[in-house]
């Protein structure tokens, strides 16, 4: 099996910054892309930025420019840097990693979220 824990979320002011990071553990014998999703209150949960094994990015439009992600392949780290932060930004942020367990197939693993709230 695969755990994720997430961290970093929290209350910050428009135009501030946050980084939010998600570690797996537990028998892992790959992985492959990571990412982060967002839901906020009434609206389906929507993707906001992907890094594949290789590096490879992709962002939604709404964030590109103010959000980075990267990882640490060593640590199975996923980080999401957010600059700029709008209003518009308030959700919970969910990290998602398909990973594949000793013994098993590559398999999609959600994290439990944490809260970003923008407000002033």
């Amino acid at each position: 099996q695969v755990q994720l824990v997430e961290s970093g979320g929290g209350l910050v002011q428009p135009g501030g910054s946050l980084r939010l990071s998600c570690a797996a553990s537990g028998s892992i014998f790959s992985i492959n892309a990571m990412g982060w999703y967002r839901q906020a209150p009434g609206k389906q949960r929507e993707l906001v930025a992907t890094i594949t094994s290789g590096g490879t990015t992709n962002y939604a439009d709404s964030v590109k420019g103010r959000f980075t992600v990267s990882r640490d392949s060593a640590k199975k780290t996923v980080y999401l840097q957010m600059n700029s932060l709008k209003p518009e930004d308030t959700a919970v942020y969910y990290c998602k990693v398909a990973a594949r367990a000793i013994g098993s197939y590559t398999t999609d693993y959600w994290g439990q979220g944490t809260q970003v709230t923008v407000s002033s």
